[in-house]
């Protein structure tokens, strides 16, 4: 999948319907990824679903979504400008998964995103992404199934995130990290904030755990990675890059940075590389890993 530059829009942020994707590639993404989708509609938890720490950002909206069979429409008008869109989609069986991508392929999405990391939803997410012999099953299903590229979201809520990634082997790419599983206790209501309790945290403050995943599994593997968690400048995606990534994907920074983000680190990485005199971007890739 050819991208033409190395910023992509997270699944989850601003991703729901066809034109919110469309106004995010128009406005300097170069590629965008859907609202994970599951096989039926889902309403996802009751309010309060988000807490907003500052520059971070703790949520549990629990998966909610229309349902593959009703975001077709979605998928065409997204893809209406020309470029990549790629389809996010969870489930709880290698068979679910499968079903899914074709759906999505079919559909007209350019590549397919597994998440196996949602952290906050029994039955979903990093319960089924922590078991490595079950993200060889759903990644080997859906690679059989489908012709189009296949990622793998990892979470980073387990103890050898490095393990599961060897599991994932058969993915086209890993995208590193997902949220990262955090309680936040309301003082005077005396229990937690969110209604399911858990949740997941996003932002600046998960940046060194998503880098040092990408760096971990750079070092033990040659898969492609895509970064993703608490970017929100050019500095953080050099940061990625040098530790393994070849893309990245942002979401949080757009609530205060808005739909302008992608096009002011686009030009910031440019004016960088000029002056460090690097040639591209691909240069350095892994230049900060030590061998």
């Amino acid at each position: 999948m050819q991208l033409e530059s190395p910023l992509i829009l997270a699944s989850g942020i601003l991703d729901e319907n066809g034109y919110t994707m469309r106004r995010i590639l128009e406005e300097g993404a170069a590629a965008v990824v859907t609202k994970s989708i599951g096989s039926t509609e889902r309403p996802g938890f009751t309010p309060p679903v988000v807490v907003d720490l500052g520059e971070n950002l703790l949520n549990a909206i629990g998966l909610s979504n229309p349902g593959i069979d009703h975001f077709a429409g979605e998928i065409s008008i997204a893809k209406g400008i020309g470029k990549p869109v790629i389809g996010s989609i969870f489930g709880a069986t290698a068979e679910e998964f499968s079903f899914l991508a074709s759906k999505m392929e079919s559909y007209g999405a350019d590549a397919i995103e597994l998440n196996l990391s949602c952290p906050h939803v029994k039955g979903f997410g990093s319960e089924v992404g922590s078991d490595p012999v079950l993200v060889e099953e759903i990644v080997t299903e859906v690679k059989a199934k489908v012709s189009i590229p296949v990622f793998a979201k990892l979470t980073p809520n387990v103890t050898d995130i490095v393990k599961i990634a060897k599991a994932a082997e058969k993915a086209d790419a890993l995208v590193l990290i997902n949220t990262v599983r955090a309680i936040h206790i309301d003082i005077y209501a005396r229990r937690p904030t969110l209604s399911n309790a858990y949740g997941g945290l996003s932002g600046p403050a998960i940046k060194p755990i998503g880098v040092r995943a990408v760096y971990d599994i750079y070092s033990e593997t040659s898969k492609e990675i895509i970064g993703c968690g608490g970017i929100s400048n050019f500095e953080d995606v050099i940061e990625y890059i040098m530790a393994g990534a070849r893309a990245v994907e942002i979401g949080t920074a757009l609530r205060t940075a808005g739909r302008a983000i992608f096009d002011i680190i686009k030009k910031d990485i440019i004016s960088y590389l000029e002056a460090e005199g690097i040639g591209s971007i691909q240069e350095i890739i892994g230049a900060g890993v030590k061998r």
